[in-house]
């Protein structure tokens, strides 16, 4: 159904492939030339070539630099594991994500137990990567200055999206989380990474009630990529129950955070700001079927008053981890302000409900059908409700277009076959 030819619906090239053409693309943006790069044999990544003189060490070979061992391999490399010792190797996986199931985690715990093990990790892990060259001007070197601390970098092997970036978790010799580093290497994802640095500092002020956010530990510039150091939240600690009623609290203490505001549709600033939106992306296929969508909504529900706050753009089951006496929430490049209450809620069991099934439009269907419980927290109701859920919609589909997630491979990039055809029916189906 898509018309977007740049990404069909069936990307031809799979996560794996995608990954290990990515940890190609890392490696030479964290270690730039004159370092040199040697990957395992039968990778799907090439070594980087000698791209100039490399310094020599007394023995006549270019100083080392880094060393990682690639999990699980370098075919559908996932993460980057310094080998500097065993505790910040297994420290490297136990601490770099939140494992999504119990097969995850099991996964996870396996491959910690196996780093631990003196001499297992040379059977069972066996893809290397070494980096040689000077170590002045590296990642590592550039990350150990801004915080004064010396540190291993662990970095994350993401999955295809336009806004992928690398992170990077910064580990003290005796195996403490320091922290974990973004880097904005486009105009998309350096926008992006200067957006958190600047939402984390807002909500540094603000008092959130049963709710954690990292810290900004440094932010600047290396190479001219942005940079973004944050606090490590303690993710490792024991979960505690989350109830629909505190997930709904949560998110309303982020919505009313920076104040609300209230006003019909039609006349409203979140709907101006969201016609230029898109206005940007007109000029494509599915930006002007989604551009028709959007005024028809807006003709048919504008005189709706509407109440608007912020949200924290993504939240979803990954960026987030319950504990007893507060939620750990991070990943707060999307925060925004002034849009219509309920959004987060909307999200969440949108991104919930895609993540447990392969049938996407289906999700969309579903969340929709459960809006008006997922807003009534927030005083959401009616048609008010229908509204919102539908507008959250087309601003999820103005930011897949805008960061073009399609042309990226991002799995649902192609909004032409899950979101638009369940949002033009939805709008047509308005009375």
């Amino acid at each position: 159904m898509s018309p977007v030819r740049t990404a069909p619906a069936r990307l031809t090239a799979g996560d794996a492939a995608l990954r290990a053409q990515y940890l190609d693309e890392v490696l030479r943006l964290l270690y730039p030339e004159p370092c040199t790069t040697s990957l395992p044999r039968g990778s799907s990544a090439r070594a980087s070539a000698p791209r100039g003189p490399a310094p020599e060490n007394r023995s006549g070979k270019a100083p080392i630099v880094a060393e990682y061992i690639v999990v699980p391999d370098s075919r559908r490399p996932r993460l980057l594991v310094p080998t500097r010792s065993r505790r910040v190797a297994a420290a490297a996986v136990r601490r770099y994500a939140e494992p999504q199931s119990r097969i995850a985690r099991l996964k996870r715990d396996a491959v910690v137990a196996v780093l631990r093990t003196p001499g297992a990790a040379g059977v069972l892990l066996r893809h290397r990567v070494r980096v040689c060259g000077p170590a002045g001007d590296t990642i590592d070197g550039y990350l150990r200055d801004a915080l004064g601390a010396d540190l291993a970098v662990s970095v994350h092997i993401g999955p295809a999206r336009a806004n992928r970036k690398p992170v990077l978790q910064l580990i003290a010799p005796d195996g403490e989380t320091l922290g974990f580093a973004k880097l904005g290497t486009g105009p998309l994802t350096r926008r992006l990474v200067r957006a958190e640095t600047t939402a984390l500092t807002a909500l540094s002020h603000v008092g959130l009630p049963d709710v954690t956010v990292p810290r900004v530990l440094n932010a600047g510039e290396w190479r001219g990529h942005q940079v973004l150091v944050q606090s490590a939240l303690p993710v490792w600690l024991p979960r505690a129950p989350l109830p629909p009623d505190r997930l709904a609290a949560a998110m309303r203490a982020v919505a009313g955070c920076c104040g609300t505001s209230r006003s019909w549709l039609a006349t409203s600033p979140y709907w101006n700001e969201l016609r230029e939106r898109l206005d940007e992306v007109a000029d494509r296929p599915e930006g002007a079927a989604l551009g028709a969508a959007a005024r028809s909504l807006v003709e048919r529900g504008g005189d709706v008053d509407l109440r608007y706050g912020a949200w924290h753009g993504d939240w979803a089951p990954w960026n987030m981890a319950s504990l007893a006496g507060t939620l750990l929430i991070w990943d707060w490049e999307r925060f925004t302000m002034g849009v219509p209450l309920g959004f987060d809620a909307v999200h969440y069991e949108l991104q919930r409900r895609i993540q447990s099934t392969s049938d996407a439009e289906a999700a969309v269907e579903a969340t929709l059908a459960a809006a008006p419980a997922l807003l009534e927290p927030f005083g959401v109701t009616g048609a008010a409700a229908r509204l919102t859920a539908l507008l959250y919609l087309v601003d999820l589909a103005a930011r897949y277009l805008a960061d073009r997630q399609a042309e990226a491979g991002a799995r649902l990039g192609v909004l032409g076959t899950w979101l638009l055809p369940v949002l033009v029916r939805r709008v047509e189906g308005l009375s």
